[in-house]
């Protein structure tokens, strides 16, 4: 064995000897690699032998091969076999390890092409070897990389890496790829530390610190991963940076998963070369809909190279080696992770990653601004989109994160306003975090002071959303933010301001004082937006709803007052104090106003009362409730108070009445005024006392000079003098009428007299008091004799002034005269002379209707008129009054007749009347008349006068003006028991106004008709019912007799019916309450109905209306269900009357909003039978509801309702009323609208039904409709539909199509046919190419091509019938072009399908080819093209067979244009069936393309089109021709026999064709054609014949050879010519012209000699046509001289042609002809036109050419020298010729080709001396010639001519 083991190493050290041998001898780089590519693979493997020595040898020969290599880089090593051997699993690792070694040397050295190829299989290597030959076998596929071709189409199957099935390789690659994109260019790893520490064992990588010895990796990469990137032969930047670029295109072309992918794109993205960046860039755009950016493995892979290995403190952080820890990333990559981070709500959500992200980007070491910014931008992120769990550890982090930057950080503005934003923004996600801290907002309050202007918005707005954390402050945290705010509300900066009045308003309850306080100063602030706001906040009145009210609390009064007066006190000590003029207040006049304001909405919300707006009338009706509060507090209950003993002052009422009375002596102002009056006003006795020595204060105030303010002041100085008793008053009141009389301004006048009015009213008004209080009359020391002069006296003076001429003070003496009426009688005599009460009625009366007083006198009139009977029992005018005030009624003046219902009123019932109270003290509802005054009560009568009178009046006015007192009357006396008893009469009254034309009778005759029904007893009420509902339903009403004074109409009102039309709301709603068999209900419907402005306004809302209606609202509840239905539609009624009433009743009644949804099915089926009704407000009114219905509503359950819907509403759409018509529209455009919706296929079931329901309807009822709008919009809905429903349309198609196709053309305009009609042809093909394709862009088009997506064999059946139907019947161009291309769809849709439908559908079209219109023949051939392709080859063959026979036998050009078209779309959309047929189609196309054109453009065009077919589908025409000759023959020959002689010219020119392609045809072909030919020769001459001859001249020409021999049933040359003579002698010119020509060139083919013959033909034509002959025949018109000019041209032109071609090789002929034919040619030249000339000179060149004299054999000297002779004299004229160089140059050419033959034929003296000369002569002046070539030529021959001498 060893024996055998020994010889076996010996034999391979033999072998290995022998290998280094041939590499010794190896010279050439070539022999080494081969030598090297055969032999390294297999010496490799013996490293695996078991002998030592051989081990050895191998390694010799490796080293000495090394060298060799090495030095000379181009060498090749075989590198597929090392891998084939590398990747051999049996091999052994030594073997593996050296393979490798040789990979790596071999693999760059390859040519790209061949790295590229092997480019897998290093990946495939990879599998399963260490890490690092892994790495690099990376190292050498990376750089391939650039240079690798990727499929377009990235499929599977096709990838040139095949990496799905090696999903741990592809991790390998990714990693290894990661670490090339993050390796900077020009990097140079510092090795020398390294080694020296690598030797001492790996002790140190145990200690974390990553180990003292490792150089410094680049960023974001670990000391490993640079090591391997730059490998054992490192790229330099150039290389590294395609090594980049290769890795962007290996993502690019998809070959790695995309997710995995993301990261290298972002990082290459920021790249530092260009090239790379933007590559990167644009895959990254290109991909960004389709990543996932919330998924987790992106998102870390994302954070784990910003972060790099973050050494934790953890088991990990422990384990991983120093050498493999990576760095975090530059910050150039970090800019660009970042804002793909912001794209995602996953990165948002990442602990710990997000915060670490953010403290690097905002505190790290290398961080930059822009950096900063986009991770405060991170921030936001987080805040906005961190879901609550997750933000909660985050953000005390974040919080210290931000507080740090803005601290720290403050170079760039923009910086911190996004870090003031993001704090807002975090407050705002974590109130919690900042509730403890008021340290934080103490700090952006002062960055709010300091800060640049761009920061402070960024600060308001993130201090704005804090609001809301400190909301619950309690106790120390609460008082500290109090005193934070009071320090800021007085910054100068008004930001600053701003928002402490946002915090003082938001953080504090509305009842805690200090920030109410604080609240109130900032209402004194200058700037608008901190007092608005400040105002906003304090004056916002405890709202309407009654839910805020409860929340809405107030501070108690007594304490505000207290808190108040503590501040002012001590203000008044700073100089915070305020100086106006002489005085001090303690706040600003705007602060200390709204504090007044607060405190009396304090007092009046403490006293139980609801302010509900700040006018002063609305505030006095809270006087008695306040009064009450204040004798409360004044009782002495609050007296003991802690914080006022300071002040003397100690009650809360005291103290208000301070402060009112300090701002009112400093400043002035109506509402302090007010609130100081009603303060003393409601308790005068305990309050009123106090001011009794100020009475001079007060009187200053009397002069102010605003009006309001006078009055005001004036009542207060009345409730202070009425304190007063005695003497005292006796001379204040001198003092006033003295003030009165002499003072000259007619301030303090106007304010005297008002105060004189008011203390004169309070003065009888107590001294009635003490009347009914002391029975018995004792003498009173107050009411003094002489004070009673006094009153009087003081009422005469103010009477003087009634007629002052300033309306100022007889305003003032008329409201002064009207309290003295009501507290008591006048003190004046009833009647007589001076001023008496009469007088002073009827002066006030007057007034009334005046045109010269203003309103407020009238208005002021009429009270005071009012007021008399209330104060005086005996007034003994109260008639007289009464009845005047009801005779002044003017037009237009409803407030006026307003305020005359409740003087009326009062004066009616007299004494007993509330206007007798004293309105401080107590309300309307409170009062009850004083037991003993007079009862003056004339209710009955003034009842009669109005019912009697006034409502019957003739004059609508004076029954609008009476309608409202009765209101009154009813309203303010419902309990009089005269009006209980006439309810009858008073109903039927307003009943009568009901029927008024304006809206406010009406409105007032309903509201009184709701009155009267409350107030009647059970049995009343159902008397009343039925009246009125009798009244109403009949119509009956009271006729007004027509006066003279009748006002007929008044404006506005004309064009309403005279038939009580204004009753129609009224009737209406009696309708509707009868049809509840309610009829009651009727006066409920009344109240509801309420829509007049007048209510709103003071007077109208004191009728208190909106109580009422809300009671009838709760009454109606139960009758909802049957009126709904009807109020809904009643809602949209045209008559605007009806319609607010109606919606009024609606709003009041029907809360709930989903009350229409409960009801749907009962609305619509109202409306729908409505929809027709015989009226047309009705009809109307359903559409318009139905319209609003319908809007974004499931309609689910109503689906079977639609059709019918649709139906009705078409009807209406042509209604005969415009109105009605767009209502029908509006209402069918939602319908469609909300149909389009429910045909989406996500709606399921209920889409299929709907779209079941409609198609019919729409299709037969919509688009059949005569109605073009209705026709509009069914298409226009059936296109929506067909978008949404999608596949749910298949069932539906077979109907759905053929009649889209047919609205197609129905729904063109009319106009474009008319047009059509009229336009040329041109025209009309463009226009009606441009109709179609509009219809083919049309909506109905869309649908139909919506609809063929879906269609399969289960709908053609069905679908193809009528599509043949409607091509062969179908009218208008749109819908036959739309047929054809639903054809041409189908035939792409489903071809398989459709083939057995094929012959059927290609019979239609058949029918469509022949159409007149071009535009549909061209889509009818379009869409034939397409249908062959799915047809059967049977149908096909009968569809060529058929056009065949059109072309061949049919004259009309439409079917040949037709033929031309089909065959043509055959060939290109069908090419391959085409092929199939090319026996029947190609010949047809080869005589096609033969067509003789006229001028005219389309047969151009088919011609074109036939060109195109035939070259598309033969090898070459030469080739065409060969291959289909047989048929082509046949079908020419089947031309040449047709009737039509077009028809035959075409057969000719294509047999010209075949003759002159083919060059030579062989028998029996030959003879066929000749024989063809020749037939059609024989007879008549024919448009088009010319071409046989042409035809004839061809093949003649071109198979003169074949013609030789005789062949039977060919033609021999004989028979040819005798038939082409004969054509010769023909009448007609041109003809003859061609078959001259023809027969010369037979002749000249065939050599034969007819000269005799053909010269008697020509020559006798040559003489006939020259000019002399021709000169005497002039008389035709120009225009046909001209052409007869040219023809003779022509013939004379194709005559000498002719002849020289005919000229034969024969002694004989010639000896006989040659003498004429010279002369006549020399003749011609001397006298013709240069074109005649040129032809003649060509024609002797022929002459001279086959003259045989000029042969020496044949040499006859003299006869030559005749013809020189001759030749040359004529000769000369031609060179001389100076205009045309043409004839020059032929000229020439004529004698170079004499002096030639002469030459030849040594016949040099047959030229004469003579014709020297003369030719000498005529080229000496050519030497002159302008063309150097001619010149040139001349004189050569000239020198030739010269040498003979």
């Amino acid at each position: 064995m060893a024996a055998a083991a020994a010889s076996a190493s010996q034999d391979e050290l033999n072998q290995l000897e022998r290998v280094f041998l041939r590499l010794g001898h190896a010279e050439t780089d070539e022999q080494l690699q081969n030598i090297i590519s055969k032999f390294l693979p297999p010496v490799l493997l013996k490293l695996s032998s078991t002998q030592e020595g051989v081990r050895k040898k191998v390694m010799e020969l490796l080293v000495h091969l090394n060298k060799r290599i090495k030095s000379r880089p181009k060498i090749q090593l075989p590198v597929e076999t090392l891998l084939v051997q590398y990747q051999d699993p049996a091999a052994v690792s030594f073997v593996t390890n050296f393979t490798i070694i040789y990979v790596k040397m071999g693999y760059p050295r390859l040519p790209v092409e061949k790295q590229c190829e092997l480019a897998p299989t290093l990946l495939t290597a990879m599998e399963g070897k260490p890490q690092p030959q892994q790495d690099s076998l990376m190292h050498l596929l990376i750089p391939t990389l650039f240079h690798m071709k990727y499929p377009v189409e990235s499929s599977k199957s096709a990838s040139p890496f095949n990496l799905a099935e090696k999903p741990k390789t592809v991790q390998l690659l990714l990693d290894f790829m990661l670490d090339v994109l993050l390796m900077p260019y020009g990097y140079v790893l510092n090795e020398s530390q390294s080694r020296q520490n690598s030797s001492s064992g790996q002790s140190s990588s145990s200690n974390s610190g990553g180990g003292s010895g490792i150089p410094q990796p680049p960023p974001g990469m670990s000391f490993y991963a640079a090591k391997r990137v730059i490998g054992d032969n490192p790229w330099t930047p150039e290389q590294l940076e395609q090594c980049k670029l290769g890795i962007v295109k290996f993502i690019e072309a998809e070959q790695v998963p995309e997710l995995e992918a993301v990261l290298h794109l972002v990082i290459a993205s920021s790249d530092t070369r260009h090239s790379v960046a933007t590559a990167a860039d644009l895959e990254l755009k290109s991909k960004q809909s389709l990543i996932d950016w919330n998924n987790p493995a992106i998102i870390n892979k994302m954070y784990k190279v910003y972060l790099g290995d973050i050494p934790l403190k953890t088991k990990e952080g422990a384990v991983l080696k120093p050498e493999l820890k990576r760095d975090p990333v530059s910050t150039r990559v970090k800019l660009k992770i970042v804002p793909h981070l912001l794209r995602s709500r996953q990165a948002a959500e990442t602990f710990p990653a997000n915060i670490q992200v953010v403290y690097d980007g905002l505190f790290g070491t290398n961080t930059n601004s822009k950096l900063r910014t986009l991770s405060l931008q991170f921030v936001h992120h987080i805040c906005i989109t961190c879901p609550e769990i997750k933000i909660k550890p985050l953000g005390p982090m974040l919080l210290n994160g931000l507080t740090k930057l803005i601290n720290e950080y403050k170079e760039d503005p923009k910086l911190l306003s996004m870090a003031y934003s993001a704090v807002g923004k975090l407050s705002s996600r974590m109130p919690h975090l900042f509730t403890k801290d008021i340290a934080l907002v103490q700090q952006l309050f002062e960055a709010l002071c300091k800060e640049e202007p761009e920061t402070r918005l960024a600060i308001q707005e993130a201090l704005s959303m804090m609001v809301g954390a400190y909301s619950t402050l309690e106790g120390a945290q609460r008082t500290l933010m109090e005193a934070l705010v009071a320090s800021y509300l007085i910054k100068p900066e008004v930001q600053v301001r701003q928002v402490a009045v946002k915090f003082a308003s938001t953080v504090f309850p509305s009842d805690h004082i200090p920030s109410r306080y604080l609240l109130l100063l900032a209402a004194g602030d200058p700037r608008e937006e901190v007092h608005g706001e400040a105002q906003r906040v304090l004056r916002c009145l405890p709202g309407r709803n009654r839910k805020e009210n409860a929340s809405k609390q107030m501070p108690s009064f007594p304490e505000m007052v207290y808190y108040i007066q503590e501040k002012a006190s001590h203000r008044m000590k700073t100089p915070a104090k305020y100086m106006t003029g002489t005085t001090v207040l303690p706040f600003n006049p705007a602060a200390f106003g709204e504090i007044v304001l607060y405190l009396r909405t304090c007092l009046a919300h403490s006293a139980g009362v609801v302010p509900t707006s700040q006018s002063l009338a609305d505030m006095q009706d809270h006087a008695p409730a306040i009064g009450r509060y204040i004798r409360t507090l004044m009782s002495g209950s609050q007296a003991t108070s802690s914080s006022s003993s300071k002040s003397g002052e100690t009650n809360p009422v005291q103290i208000y009445i301070g402060l009112l009375q300090q701002l009112l002596a400093g400043v002035g102002g109506l509402p302090v005024m007010y609130c100081l009056l009603e303060a003393v006003s409601v308790y005068p006795e305990k309050l009123a006392a106090k001011f009794v020595d100020k009475t001079e204060w007060i009187k200053s105030l009397m002069n102010s000079s605003k009006e309001e303010m006078r009055e005001l002041a004036a009542l207060f100085y009345s409730v202070v003098v009425s304190t007063v008793s005695g003497n005292e008053l006796k001379s204040m009141i001198e003092q006033l009428i003295k003030t009165t009389k002499d003072n000259h301004s007619p301030e303090i006048q106007h304010g005297s007299l008002l105060a004189l009015g008011f203390t004169v009213g309070r003065y009888l008004a107590k001294k009635k008091m003490r009347m009914a209080e002391q029975q018995d009359l004792e003498t009173n020391a107050d009411f003094l004799p002489d004070q009673e002069e006094l009153i009087q006296s003081a009422t005469e003076t103010i009477g003087s002034f009634l007629d002052s001429t300033s309306p100022l003070l007889a305003i003032a003496a008329c409201t002064a005269l009207g309290e003295i009426g009501r507290n008591g009688p006048l003190p004046i005599p009833s009647e007589g002379s001076g001023f008496t009460k009469l007088h002073l009625v009827e002066s006030l009366l007057n007034r009334i209707p005046s045109s010269k007083e203003t309103n407020k006198m009238k208005e002021r009139a009429i009270q005071t008129l009012g007021y008399f009977p209330v104060g005086d029992g005996d007034f003994p005018h109260q008639k007289l009054l009464l009845q005047g005030l009801m005779d002044s009624v003017e037009a237009k003046q409803i407030e006026l007749q307003f305020t005359i219902g409740e003087a009326i009123t009062s004066a009616a019932v007299g004494t007993s009347s509330v206007a007798a109270r004293d309105a401080w003290l107590v309300t309307e509802e409170e009062y009850t008349p004083p037991a003993g005054a007079k009862v003056n009560d004339v209710v009955p009568w003034v009842l009669d006068v109005i019912l009697n009178k006034h409502i019957v009046s003739p004059n609508p006015h004076v029954r609008q003006a009476a309608c409202i007192w009765l209101l009154s009357l009813v309203r303010k006396l419902s309990t009089h028991k005269e009006v209980k008893s006439h309810l009858k009469e008073i109903q039927s009254a307003f009943v009568s106004v009901l029927s008024e034309n304006d809206e406010l009778s009406q409105d007032v005759a309903s509201k009184g008709l709701g009155l009267v029904y409350e107030l009647g007893n059970e049995q009343d009420q159902q008397e009343l019912v039925s009246t009125l509902v009798e009244t109403l339903m009949t119509g009956k009403r009271a006729k007004h007799e027509v006066s003279g004074e009748t006002v007929v109409f008044q404006g506005g009102s004309l064009g309403k019916t005279p038939d009580g039309q204004g009753l129609s709301t009224y009737k209406e709603l009696c309708s509707l309450a009868s049809d509840l068999s309610q009829p009651d209900l009727v006066y409920k419907f009344m109240n509801l109905a309420n829509h007049h402005a007048m209510w709103n306004s003071r007077k109208g809302a004191a009728f208190g209306f909106n109580v009422i209606a809300t009671r009838a609202g709760e009454q109606l509840a139960p009758f909802l269900p049957q009126l709904v239905p009807r109020l809904y539609r009643y809602q949209f009624d045209p008559n605007l009357g009806i319609r607010q009433a109606m919606t009024s009743i609606w709003n009041a009644l029907v809360t709930d909003k989903s009350t229409v949804d409960k009801y749907l099915k009962e609305i619509l089926q109202d409306l729908v039978k409505n929809l027709t009704s015989n009226m047309w407000r009705v009809r109307e009114s359903s559409c318009l509801a139905l319209n609003d219905l319908l809007r974004g509503r499931p309609l689910d359950d109503i689906i079977d309702k639609l059709p019918e819907i649709w139906e009705t509403l078409f009807r209406v759409q042509d209604d005969i009323k415009e109105s009605v018509r767009k209502a029908a529209e509006l209402a069918l455009k939602t319908l469609s609208k909300v149909c389009v919706k429910m045909c989406d296929p996500a709606k399921g079931a209920a889409g299929q039904r709907t779209i079941a329901v409609l198609l019919p309807c729409l299709l037969d009822k919509g688009m059949m409709s005569p109605v073009t709008e209705v026709r509009a919009l069914s298409i226009n809905t059936l296109v929506k539909i067909s978008k949404s429903a999608g596949a749910m349309l298949k069932p539906h198609a077979p109907k759905l199509i053929p009649a889209l196709l047919e609205s197609l053309s129905v729904l063109e305009p009319q106009v474009l046919n008319y047009l059509s009609l009229r336009a040329t042809d041109q025209e009309k093909a463009a226009m009606d190419s441009a109709r179609l394709s509009a219809a083919k862009s049309s909506p109905m088009m869309e649908t139909i091509n919506m609809c063929l997506q879906y269609l399969d064999v289960s709908v053609l059946g069905e679908l193809v019938p009528r599509l043949c139907e409607l091509i062969r019947s179908g009218v208008g161009l749109g819908t036959k072009g739309g047929c054809a291309s639903v054809i041409v769809s189908l035939t792409t849709q489903c071809p398989q399908d459709l083939t057995p439908y094929s012959g059927k559908l290609m019979s239609a079209l058949l029918s469509g080819l022949t159409d007149r219109n071009s535009v549909i023949q061209k889509s009818c051939a379009f869409a034939m093209g397409h249908l062959v392709r799915t047809s059967r080859d049977s149908s096909t063959e009968k569809l060529l067979q058929k056009l065949n026979g059109w072309y061949m036998e049919k004259e009309e050009p439409i079917y040949k244009i037709s033929c031309a078209l089909t065959v043509h779309a055959i060939g290109r959309y069908s090419p391959d069936v085409l092929k199939n047929h090319a026996k029947e189609v190609l010949p047809l196309a080869f005589l096609g393309m033969h067509e003789i054109t006229d001028e005219e453009k389309a047969e151009k065009e088919e011609c074109n089109l036939w060109t195109e077919v035939w070259q598309e589908n033969v090898p070459g025409s030469f080739g065409g021709i060969r291959l289909y000759l047989q048929e082509l023959i046949t079908i020419t020959q089947k031309a040449l026999q047709s009737q039509s002689w077009k028809m035959k010219a075409q057969g000719a020119i294509a047999m010209a064709s075949i003759a002159k392609q083919t060059s030579s045809l062989v028998p029996p072909y030959l003879g066929m054609i000749l024989a063809a030919l020749l037939q059609g020769l024989a007879g008549r001459t024919w448009a088009g014949k010319e071409e046989l001859l042409k035809a004839i001249a061809c093949v003649v020409t071109a198979c003169s050879a074949q013609l030789e021999k005789p062949v039977p049933n060919q033609p021999s040359t004989n028979e040819i010519l005798q038939a082409v003579l004969k054509e010769c002698c023909k009448e007609n010119l041109k003809y003859k012209i061609v078959a001259i020509n023809c027969a010369a060139d037979v002749l000249k083919a065939t050599k034969e000699d007819r000269f005799q013959e053909f010269s008697d033909i020509v020559i006798p034509l040559i003489k006939k046509n020259s000019p002399e002959s021709t000169g005497i025949r002039t008389t035709k018109n120009e225009d046909e001289n001209e052409k007869e000019k040219e023809l003779q041209l022509e013939c004379l032109l194709g005559a000498f042609e002719s002849l020289g071609k005919a000229w034969p090789r024969n002694v004989e002929t010639q000896r006989c002809y040659r003498q004429e034919l010279c002369k006549l040619m020399c003749e011609r030249l001397k006298l013709s036109t240069w074109k005649v000339q040129l032809g003649v000179l060509q024609s002797m060149n022929a002459f001279f050419q086959g003259l045989m004299l000029l042969e020496e054999e044949h040499a006859d000297p003299e006869a030559l020298a005749e013809i020189l002779l001759e030749t040359c004299k004529s000769i000369t004229y031609s060179l001389e010729n100076k205009t045309y160089s043409s004839v020059r140059t032929e000229a020439l050419s004529v004698i170079e080709l004499l002096l030639k033959k002469l030459e030849e034929s040594k016949q040099w003296e047959s030229l004469t001396s003579e014709c020297r000369v003369l030719l000498i002569e005529s080229l000496a002046t050519m030497e002159t010639d302008s063309r150097p070539e001619l010149q040139e030529k001349a004189s050569l021959l000239k020198k030739t001519l010269e040498n003979l001498e």
